[in-house]
């Protein structure tokens, strides 16, 4: 591979992207330079990421049931039935289905997935969505599973396949999400059928065994010229076949009725089923993401008064003002108001 060219001014900046969450191998020219990825870069930003999240699940392990925590030691997820009271989850499910709110959507070849922000505007329309976003179990379980501190992110998500458009869904191959441990919640609003694009995961693939040292190290050098975009931009993607040289695993569909929690560690390989029918799933969603190197089992960013229902509107509008700047169309694009349970508008 020809080696980028680097602005001397730009090092900084690449230069703290390593010892913060920054993935991409073509985005960051040092994450995906050869020569230092021959020395074991990326092999030790996954060995170091994965020492803090044990050094700080230790610390939050308090905040989670034994039995959760026994379960997602063993398999790298949790499912938790009847996650919310029954009156409660009905209805915030009939609310959804006829109540339209300001939403995004992002289309993923024959995917269509929608985001409603859970912030002040959902919660004054309904506060019963707070039994969600501002429940310390859920979120204890989140920051157990992300090996992290701080406050997930929460909105309410729709996941619509349309198999008659030709185009692949990028989120049906396998992958892990980043090269550390990140958590994910899918509170599923309708029963989840082997037929209806499932959540699939592999359980057990999130401990950091010396196979998938080794196989993280040899993704590593050729990342950055990986053909796959996801691959390079460093969500890694494996093959069934690949994933048998890892160990004995084998990939579960996570099928479950309505009012189920599955949380979930991201860096384990997952993907979305693929669906060979229309299909619409919703859920209440919410994911956790901080700095892999950090010590501390909390967020600064949590003691910040206003913030925790914030963040999402203040992320997307930052996105669409960035996006403005350089002349393209962001990634969530503004659909105005619909329900959750409305066909897609992009």
């Amino acid at each position: 591979m020809a080696e980028q060219t680097i602005q001397w001014w730009r090092y900084p900046r690449l230069a703290l992207g390593i010892l913060g969450s920054d993935k991409s191998f073509r985005k960051n020219p040092l994450i995906g330079h050869p020569h230092l990825n021959e020395l074991g870069l990326h092999r030790e930003r996954v060995r170091i990421a994965a020492r803090m999240a044990d050094y700080r699940r230790r610390i939050l392990g308090s905040q989670v049931r034994p039995e959760e925590r026994s379960a997602f030691d063993r398999d790298g997820f949790v499912i938790r039935q009847n996650a919310l009271p029954q009156d409660v989850f009905l209805r915030i499910r009939d609310f959804l289905k006829s109540e339209p709110l300001p939403a995004r959507e992002m289309r993923q070849g024959q995917a269509v997935t929608r985001m409603i922000p859970i912030g002040p505007t959902a919660l004054k329309r309904l506060p019963d969505l707070a039994r969600f976003s501002h429940n310390q179990s859920i979120a204890g379980l989140l920051r157990y599973v992300g090996g992290a501190g701080g406050d997930p992110i929460h909105f309410i998500q729709t996941v619509i396949a349309e198999p008659a458009l030709a185009k692949a869904d990028p989120q049906t191959a396998l992958h892990a999400d980043t090269f550390h441990s990140t958590s994910k919640a899918w509170l599923f609003l309708d029963d989840v059928e082997a037929d209806n694009g499932p959540f699939v995961f592999v359980p057990g693939s999130h401990k950091l065994t010396e196979k998938r040292i080794e196989w993280e190290y040899r993704q590593s050098l050729i990342a950055s010229t990986d053909n796959r975009a996801h691959h390079a931009d460093g969500s890694f993607r494996i093959t069934p076949e690949e994933l048998t040289t890892l160990g004995d695993f084998e990939p579960k569909k996570v099928t479950v009725p309505a009012n189920t929690l599955v949380v979930a560690d991201t860096y384990a390989f997952h993907s979305r089923a693929v669906s060979f029918k229309h299909t619409m799933r919703v859920e209440l969603h919410a994911y956790h993401r901080t700095n892999p190197f950090s010590p501390l089992p909390f967020s600064p960013l949590s003691l910040v008064p206003g913030l925790h229902d914030r963040r999402l509107d203040l992320y997307l509008g930052h996105s669409d003002r960035k996006a403005k700047r350089a002349g393209r169309k962001p990634t969530w694009q503004d659909v105005g108001e619909c329900t959750a349970y409305s066909e897609p508008h992009i």
